[in-house]
């Protein structure tokens, strides 16, 4: 059968593969456009597994809202360069999977793989990035989600594309809730309130603290005055309700919160690429290995 142009672009318009890959898939299968997607599937799932192992420590954040602001989810896929995460395709490819973490109740990122992604098609989330790994040449993943129902309404901030928070805002209006948003992602608060602040964390700061101030060479109850108000301090800072409020620091958040009678009952931020050890790329090396099409 002779390959025709249109027959390849139809090829192009299914898969989102490059033109000589389509001809060469359909030269193989003998025309066979539904035997080319499989063949061409199976050599993207052998691409993507070749490339696994590179470090995908860039990527962005998405946020979705349901209808009613009571529910919401956040998601982070990830890529190797700051210039895929700006293709259309990888942005399309992650916005579709936030869709599906909100429509769906998956616990995990195992479980959201294998749901489809989008209603009605038969390709997995991970048949869908292993193909876009063929495409574009990078290695990605979807590396986690959060999925909040509120106890009040849920307002978010996204800085950019690289940090996202999601707001549990309990009586206070959605100018509030994206405020407070903005004032999580500025300054990475550990958790609400000092209730929240782990025990080991009190003490291990405690012990810190006591043994800096017995250096002072001052009487015990002077050394107890000073670990109370080293630790009062340090509560402040890590706590959202205790540290001043990004665009008024005269005033806390717990004040700010106050004032309008709120409360934030639990907040989640993400920031691309956090804890992911970044190794050190070798350039040439990089360039020789596309040159040799690994």
């Amino acid at each position: 059968m002779a390959i025709t142009a249109s027959l390849v672009k139809e090829l192009r318009e299914r898969t989102g593969a490059g033109m000589m890959e389509c001809k060469k898939a359909l030269t193989e299968t003998g025309g066979d456009i539904d035997a080319a997607i499989e063949l061409m599937r199976k050599s993207g799932a052998a691409k993507a597994e070749k490339k696994a192992g590179r470090t995908a420590a860039e990527g962005l954040i998405i946020i979705k809202h349901s209808a009613d602001n009571k529910k919401a989810v956040m998601v982070e896929v990830n890529c190797e360069t700051d210039f895929v995460a700006k293709d259309d395709n990888f942005t399309n490819f992650a916005d579709a999977v936030a869709e599906r973490v909100l429509a769906s109740d998956v616990a995990d990122v195992e479980a959201l793989m294998a749901l489809s992604l989008h209603d009605g098609e038969e390709t997995t989330i991970e048949e869908a990035r292993q193909a876009l790994v063929s495409k574009i040449g990078e290695n990605m993943n979807v590396r986690r989600f959060e999925r909040m129902n509120a106890n009040g309404a849920v307002s978010s901030y996204r800085h950019g594309v690289k940090i996202g928070v999601i707001v549990d805002l309990v009586d206070g209006n959605d100018e509030l809730g994206k405020d407070v948003a903005m004032h999580v992602a500025a300054t990475n608060p550990l958790c609400v309130s000092e209730e929240q602040v782990p025990q080991e964390a009190i003490d291990k700061e405690k012990d810190i603290f006591a043994a800096q101030a017995k250096e002072s060479g001052k009487p015990d109850n002077i050394i107890e005055k000073m670990v109370t108000g080293r630790l009062k301090k340090y509560l402040a800072e890590i706590t959202l309700v205790g540290q001043p409020f990004v665009k008024d620091p005269d005033q806390t958040v717990g004040k700010l919160l106050g004032s309008a009678n709120a409360s934030v009952a639990s907040f989640t931020r993400f920031e691309v690429g956090e804890g992911i050890e970044k190794k050190k790329e070798d350039f040439a090396a990089e360039v020789m290995a596309q040159v040799k099409g690994d």
